[in-house]
């Protein structure tokens, strides 16, 4: 038997005779890679290991969470006062992250160990001049700058990666938005090429909604860009989200996660999602050289389309994803909590321990400091309810979440759609 020190582990040799007497040899790497040694400090304290969260969000609040369980030292920061993230973080900033020079301020003063962007509307320019100074981007600033931008990734993936994706046009004026929907064909879907959780969105059905798809669209847009992407309207079998982590283990993937959206904005989740092995793999064929391409360390939320038994790529966030909270009920480790070990140099363990769905609880209002009735909503059996802290309840506005487990995913779905509903605010 040899060994010999390759750059992906040990190569290990083993020779043996066979029956006959003749010497086998066979060739195998054996991943003994020796990780990087990891320290924490303690929080407040000098020699503290810092996070700076870039968005305050629920997904940026559970983030926190999870870093504050390892003595992570963590600063969130919003647009605006106490914002989810905020109210579970060590202290917290309220300011215009479009501002590069304000967001460089804020960065300087805090000398991060890591910059976690959590939204879309950031200076990615500011990041990338950071970056290039020695402070850490998750995954990498190149990353959060073409993933914020629906042109950068878009491109990327069909014109760089080659992956099947709808077809799509950009257009910044009115005139070039009518002609990409003429070209394209109606239906289509627009939106803007910076937004999220489905703001800007539309389905154009006919001709009459154009004008109204290119104001919503402009007005919803957010950060920087002022482009509206044109898509070919896929008349999908179902849509999955795969996520995919980058870590000290190489690329892993959690079990398929199938959502259904509404207006573009996530409404339920589940985990597993019902797919065949040939798909999963070609699903994580895709996840693959979309997450490579972008490089980095953390969690990546791959959304797709499953079409006639192929997949077909839709759009990639470099961070916790909204469909991705049922992982908080389903698995081992929490979208969350592979985030974070992924970025500190630990393991992660993707399995997943039951079947699961999630819910969102909506506002249908707008009031400011929201109360909520969940006494008979936690009656529902194996469900657990998690209130945001949003201060301001809007209209359409996700203010929680509903996780249930269930021995299908069918009675989980039903379960949290039951509880959701149940929750009242008054």
């Amino acid at each position: 038997m040899g060994f010999q020190l390759t750059g992906g582990g040990w190569k290990v040799r083993f020779a043996y005779s066979s029956l006959s007497g003749a010497k086998i040899g066979i060739n195998a790497t054996i991943n003994l890679n020796f990780m990087s040694k990891v320290t924490i400090g303690s929080p407040l304290l000098k020699g503290a290991k810092k996070l700076l969260l870039l968005g305050s969000g629920e997904l940026g609040k559970e983030v926190i969470i999870e870093a504050q369980r390892l003595g992570v030292e963590c600063i969130a920061v919003d647009s605006y006062e106490n914002a989810p993230a905020m109210q579970v973080a060590h202290r917290s900033h309220v300011i215009n992250m479009k501002d590069g020079n304000v967001l460089r301020a804020i960065v300087e003063a805090e000398k991060p160990d890591l910059i976690v962007p959590e939204v879309e509307a950031i200076n990615t320019t500011m990041l990338k001049e950071l970056e290039a100074e020695g402070f850490r981007v998750i995954p990498t600033a190149n990353a959060a700058k073409l993933t914020m931008d629906r042109e950068g990734i878009r491109r990327l993936a069909a014109e760089t990666l080659r992956l099947p994706t709808a077809r799509y046009l950009f257009a910044e004026t009115f005139d070039e938005f009518k002609a990409a929907v003429k070209e394209i064909g109606i239906p289509c879907v627009t939106k803007p090429i910076m937004s999220s959780s489905g703001k800007g969105q539309s389905v154009i059905k006919s001709e009459a909604d154009i004008e109204h798809a290119w104001n919503y669209g402009r007005e919803a847009a957010r950060g920087i860009g002022t482009k509206l992407i044109i898509e070919e309207f896929i008349h999908f079998d179902y849509e999955i989200t795969l996520l995919t982590v980058r870590s000290v283990l190489g690329t892993r993937f959690c079990e398929p996660i199938g959502h259904v959206q509404i207006n573009g904005d996530y409404h339920e989740s589940w985990q597993p999602a019902n797919m065949s092995e040939a798909l999963i793999k070609q699903a994580q064929d895709v996840a693959k050289k979309v997450t490579d391409a972008l490089g980095g360390a953390g969690i990546f939320g791959v959304e797709l389309f499953i079409k006639d038994g192929k997949v077909i790529f839709s759009e990639v966030s470099p961070r916790p994803h909204d469909t991705g909270m049922v992982t908080m009920i389903t698995q081992r480790m929490s979208e969350f909590e592979l985030h974070v070990r992924a970025i500190l140099g630990l393991p992660v363990d993707t399995s997943l321990l039951m079947h699961g769905a999630s819910h969102v609880i909506k506002s249908t209002e707008e009031k400011w400091a929201p109360i909520f009735d969940i006494s008979e909503a936690s009656g529902v059996e194996n469900t657990k309810i998690r209130i945001f802290g949003k201060p301001c309840a809007k209209s359409g506005r996700r203010m929680g979440v509903v996780l249930a487990t269930a021995d299908s995913t069918d009675v989980a779905r039903h379960n949290a759609e039951k509880a959701a509903h149940l929750v009242k605010l008054l």
